[in-house]
């Protein structure tokens, strides 16, 4: 498989050095991409990159992540207006491991072959470097010119933000320096990245070119947008994370379930491994009946598969099916309470005492009195003559049926259904 032509289809390169695709031909290359490791764990902004990992190990070359616990410390100026704060080497250690145990579920580290994936963190070998020697050494090869002239420096020059310090200034050397190293260390002749990068990944190539007198490529992936020109991976409530503890993953399967068309068509490309025929035989489903969701159910499937596990996957549909399909009660004691709460975040919410179903408590009473939920009793009882309410996913037949602790969902919680969208919960306290 070659690994240039099958990102070319799947729209995953932006820039690319000349002579990078003929390295390649060479037989097994190796490549690495840097990871910030800000937080304990990636976001689904990281994942074009590592899915370019992924295909470049499939296709048999060797890929090296690279944790940036020295750069981490400084904080890349590329994109940003502000400086970020600076992390301890206590917390760096504590990103890097939990990082790897997510990178593992996508390029191989333990494999037998020679092109087994490979974790390194350039505070292992920045740490020895004295500022002398780093500005002797390494300083005196890049012009201030040339980073001058480099899109990241310029902006944040040209008044984006509050100007720029020494040690963000410093950040593309140091980055540059990284290359040097696995050039050196791991005969790493590449470099992706997105394509913000494109500045940092050059000064690299320089170095090893002005320093070894050795050659090197660069090659960058599009920074992805929505359709509509939004931040992709973003949403209200913030990053969608690959840690089912930051994300759950059934809020993870939502997302990449509610994507656009539009969006769905490119993101099936980049973010699964499905094969050109396939995509495209899902592609001209899609075109001729959108209304089935095709694309969109297959990258849901495909991805949260791939990051969590086919279970959760599983268990991500069921809960799917309880908010829009016809679920079972049993479905819907099913779900731990964390999902449980997601699935139903947004709809109208009650609190009632424990007492409160301990005393003589029907069905009516609760919904219209202690909640609220209706306006009168009247209402309620034709709603429930006409079958159009459920407690806990069940019909209810008696508007005087009892309510009791015996009805509660993981102890605490009661939902009422009115026709097939409108739902109520009830949490017991």
């Amino acid at each position: 498989m070659n690994f240039i032509e099958e990102l070319k289809w799947r729209g995953m390169i932006q820039d690319m050095m000349p002579g990078t695709e003929e390295e390649l031909a060479k037989g097994m290359g190796t490549a690495y991409v840097g990871i910030d490791p800000t937080a304990d764990s990636l976001h689904i902004g990281h994942l074009v990159s590592v899915m370019i990992l992924k295909h470049f190990q499939r296709c048999g070359h060797r890929p090296i992540a690279l944790i940036g616990g020295a750069t981490g410390m400084i904080g890349d100026p590329s994109g940003k207006s502000q400086e970020r704060n600076l992390l301890n080497e206590e917390t760096l250690r504590h990103n890097q491991e939990a990082i790897k145990k997510q990178l593992a579920k996508l390029i191989d580290f333990e494999s037998k072959e020679p092109n087994a994936a490979i974790l390194v963190n350039n505070y292992d070998w920045m740490k020895e470097f004295s500022f002398l020697t780093f500005i002797r050494d390494i300083g005196k090869h890049i012009t201030v010119n040339y980073m001058m002239a480099k899109d990241s420096v310029k902006k944040r020059f040209n008044g984006e933000g509050d100007g720029m310090s020494f040690t963000e200034f410093s950040y593309q050397l140091l980055q540059g320096y990284d290359f040097l190293y696995l050039y050196e260390h791991y005969n790493c002749k590449l470099q992706l990245g997105g394509s913000d990068q494109w500045g940092n990944i050059t000064t690299g190539s320089e170095l090893i070119r002005r320093k070894l007198d050795g050659e090197a490529f660069a090659m960058t992936c599009p920074l992805i947008k929505k359709a509509d020109g939004t931040k992709f991976g973003k949403t209200e409530s913030g990053n969608i994370w690959l840690d089912p503890n930051y994300t759950s993953p059934y809020k993870f399967y939502q997302f990449w379930l509610n994507v656009s068309d539009e969006d769905a068509k490119r993101y099936i490309k980049i973010f699964t491994m499905l094969d050109k025929q396939t995509i495209d035989e899902l592609i001209e489903r899609q075109d001729a009946a959108p209304h089935e969701r095709a694309l969109q159910k297959a990258l849901a499937k495909e991805v949260t598969c791939m990051i969590h596990s086919e279970e959760e996957y599983e268990k991500a549909v069921a809960a799917s099916n309880i908010l829009f399909g016809n679920a079972t009660s049993d479905a819907l004691k099913s779900l731990d309470e964390r999902t449980f709460l997601q699935v139903f975040d947004g709809v109208p919410q009650f609190k009632i005492a424990k007492s409160d179903l301990e005393s003589e408590n029907d069905f009516l009473t609760l919904c219209v009195e202690k909640c609220k939920m209706f306006p009168s009793k009247g209402e309620l009882r034709k709603l429930i003559q006409g079958g159009g309410i459920s407690l806990n996913k069940e019909k209810v037949a008696d508007p005087y049926q009892q309510v009791t602790a015996e009805n509660l969902i993981a102890d605490k919680y009661l939902l009422v259904q009115k026709g097939k969208k409108n739902y109520f919960l009830v949490t017991v306290e």
